[in-house]
């Protein structure tokens, strides 16, 4: 048997040899002790992070919409800032008088809750079947709604007798149990995203210490990005959610990950050259300093193109994702080759790599192992293999036509269990669907009764009042007539409350105010107010249905606008790191392919196995961003050491070692990220389910058939060519390997 020969020039003494022994202790346990102190304050920040996030979702807005001008106007007319609650309670076959003592005597406790503001509670109202009440809560929002909500549901349950039904729904309770449903994100999210990363490298790498140094690290760049987040926030700089909460720690805890594989390979690798651990560290850093800087900024230039975004809920993911990212790039190239010299050998127990021992980089294209094999495959059968894999991915991003992502109820958020859910079907049983959450519409006083005609003249709209200081509800109702009296016959109406000429009337609504039909309905108010007041003054429309209308009307813009942005940045990224103009080309058009397939799947899963109501807009446009920039990183990982080889070994030569050479590591850190992603499916929430999946999936195609089978077979068939304009392009095609190297039918 012949043994293959490397190519590379014998290995010279390193400069850093000769850096003094004290120095070669001084820096890794000083950079291990600054990581230390951050992890340390990190880890004291993790219980801040929640506190200073915020799922109220009229806060991600942009200034310029028009539920947001509706509701800076709104705090004008009713002065405490308030998110309301409905309470309904109902029997079956009626409300009896002892029902309806109970509600009355429920409503006194309910005022007399800590953060219920004074007079913030109605009195009953039944509905016309008689089989059920509502009553509204206003709830300070200075106060912890979740808190208020809990106790008031506590003392609706303790209140219950046989036979009667009550809920605690409306924005308040869905802000509760939106809550609720995150609160597992400090905790088990962690302990299951690390629990499953552990777990894939102590079977990759067959090792105990070796992933606990690589998820020590990981974690370490974790606990720093949440302290700078949470400063950030405190200063009023960024605004954090539950949803980026929790990207943040799945993206910081994958990203470190896999720049970690990258290094640590190069180290092995350097292991079996150096005897020395100090040159060692050096020469591994030298080989993966630029794919992973590379990487990391492809990553942070994709995130930051979000600052674009309209909604600020997308735009406030660009600077925390990242931050995180900076400081996973950060930890991988400073804290891990720290404790990676700190270790050595030993941190590979018990498969330390030997001096001499043959490398993946030795490794001829006749070895054995999976790698090699796949290579001769792809040398065998270059063209069916690339158009095989494209079809295959074509045939998968036809499900894209099944995807509905054009918003969901608020209500359809939570997945499981959901009070607010449940009293808001319970509610639209006996009441109109929008009572408790009506269109906000703020009009020029002299135009209140033409605004109130259009309203009623609309159908959906069930009644119409305007807010009056003067009425013992807070409101009078409006008719065609004019405004009405709630007094005796023939009292006086009573004034509307006017404040800087304007006046604020409520459109109770047929449709739930979180549905679709809700926000359909809106868009035609906005269009048929459009002709009442003046340009200087016009009528505006806003409230909760207006809000989700308005946000995913900015998801979409959104979406548009980022995709194209992306791709032209890491295009210009990627040309940049590779000196080419097609291979980058290449590459972006296979990521994109797969990202369209992932979708595709995806759309399929959620409609037919898990029958999801729909899917927010945004949901496409993280799960793009995050795809093609993280696909990007095994682009990166797989071309960077191509190229390295090709300059060696000629372009088809190459490809085929550089495919042996990463294929070990790119597939590791492809399941590694998978994993922390999907992860993100135990918080019972659509949104981040749905990115799960997407991400997920999309990452294990990515891995196992663009990057291991479409991208090497494709860039064999075409040779040399995919390297224009560089110098690399002009190589012989011919590789210059040792015969040994070559197989029995090319000697």
């Amino acid at each position: 048997m012949k043994t293959a020969v490397s190519d590379a020039p014998p290995v010279q003494p390193h400069p850093t040899s000769r850096v003094p022994r004290w120095l070669r202790v001084l820096i890794p346990a000083a950079l291990i002790l600054v990581w230390f102190a951050l992890f340390g304050l990190g880890g004291a920040s993790f219980g801040a992070i929640s506190d200073v996030s915020t799922n109220d979702q009229a806060q991600f807005l942009p200034a310029s919409s028009e539920a947001t001008k509706v509701q800076e106007l709104q705090a004008d007319f009713r002065g405490d800032e308030a998110i309301p609650a409905i309470v309904i309670v109902q029997r079956d076959g009626g409300l009896s008088e002892a029902d309806t003592a109970a509600i009355t005597e429920l409503a006194t406790q309910f005022q007399q809750t800590d953060g219920v503001l004074a007079d913030g509670v109605s009195p009953a109202i039944p509905s016309e079947d008689g089989e059920a009440a509502e009553l509204f809560v206003q709830i300070d929002t200075g106060a912890e709604v979740a808190d208020v909500v809990a106790e008031l549901r506590a003392q609706l349950n303790e209140a219950e007798t046989a036979g009667l039904t009550g809920y605690l729904a409306g924005p308040a309770g869905f802000t509760a149990d939106l809550s609720g449903a995150f609160a597992g994100i400090d905790g088990l999210l962690l302990i299951v995203a690390l629990s499953a990363v552990f777990l894939i490298l102590v079977i990759v790498y067959r090792s105990p210490l070796l992933p606990l140094i690589m998820l020590g690290s990981s974690l370490t760049a974790l606990c720093a990005a949440v302290f700078t987040v949470v400063q950030l926030a405190r200063a009023d700089i960024l605004l954090i959610n539950g949803q980026t909460q929790g990207i943040l720690f799945i993206l910081v805890i994958g990203a470190a990950t896999d720049y970690s594989l990258l290094y640590i390979a190069r180290y092995r690798e350097a292991l079996h050259v150096h005897e020395s651990k100090w040159t060692a560290t050096w020469a591994a850093l030298r080989g993966s300093w630029e794919p992973i800087l590379a990487s990391g900024g492809t990553v942070i230039a994709g995130l930051l193109i979000l600052l674009f975004s309209d909604l600020n809920s997308n735009k406030i993911l660009g600077p925390v994702a990242a931050i995180g990212i900076v400081f996973a790039l950060l930890a991988s190239l400073t804290l891990l080759p720290a404790l990676m010299f700190w270790a050595g050998r030993t941190a590979f127990w018990p498969r330390r790599p030997q001096l001499g021992q043959t490398g993946p980089s030795e490794l001829g294209i006749e070895a054995k192992g999976v790698w090699p094999r796949l290579a001769r495959l792809i040398r065998r059968r270059p063209r069916v293999i690339w158009i095989g894999s494209t079809l295959l991915l074509v045939v998968m991003a036809l499900g894209m036509t099944q995807l509905k992502a054009d918003g969901v109820s608020s209500s359809e958020f939570v997945l499981g269990e959901s009070q607010s859910r449940d009293g808001q079907a319970l509610l639209a049983e006996h009441f109109p669907g929008g009572s408790g959450t009506p269109a906000v519409v703020i009009a020029p006083e002299d135009s209140l009764q033409e605004t109130a005609d259009v309203l009623l003249a609309t159908d959906g709209v069930d009644s119409v009042s305007v807010l009056s200081a003067d009425s013992p509800s807070g409101a009078l109702p409006v008719t065609s007539d004019g405004v009405q009296a709630l007094g005796a016959p023939g009292s006086a109406p009573g004034e509307p409350t006017v404040v800087d000429g304007r006046v604020l009337l409520q459109a109770t609504l047929v449709h739930a105010g979180d549905s679709l039909e809700a926000e359909a309905l809106v868009r035609e108010l906005r269009a048929e107010l459009a002709g009442v007041g003046t340009t200087a003054d016009p009528v505006l429309v806003g409230g909760t249905t207006a809000v989700a209308l308005d946000t995913n009307t900015a998801a979409i813009h959104d979406r548009n606008l980022v995709i194209p942005l992306v791709l032209v940045v890491i295009m210009l990224i990627l040309m940049l790191l590779l000196r080419a103009v097609v291979a980058p080309l290449l590459l972006i058009g296979s990521v994109v392919l797969s990202f369209a397939a992932a979708l595709g799947v995806s759309a399929l899963v959620f409609n037919g196995v898990f029958g999801f109501p729909g899917a927010d807009p945004v949901v496409p446009l993280f799960g793009f961003v995050f795809l093609v920039a993280l696909g990007v990183d095994y682009n990166i990982f797989l071309m960077t050491r191509v190229r390295e080889e090709t300059a060696v070994h000629g372009a088809r030569e190459g490809i085929l070692r550089g495919l042996i050479v990463t294929g070990g590591v790119i597939t590791s850190a492809g399941l590694v990220l998978a994993a922390t992603f999907a992860a993100l499916g135990v918080l019972p929430i659509l949104f981040l389910v749905q990115l799960a999946f997407i991400v997920a999936f999309g990452v294990l195609l990515d891995t196992f058939l663009v990057r291991s089978l479409l991208i090497p077979a494709l860039a064999y068939d075409m040779g040399r060519v995919i390297w224009w304009p560089s110098a690399l392009a002009r190589m012989p095609e011919t590789p210059r390997f040792d015969a040994a190297d070559r197989s029995p039918t090319e000697r």
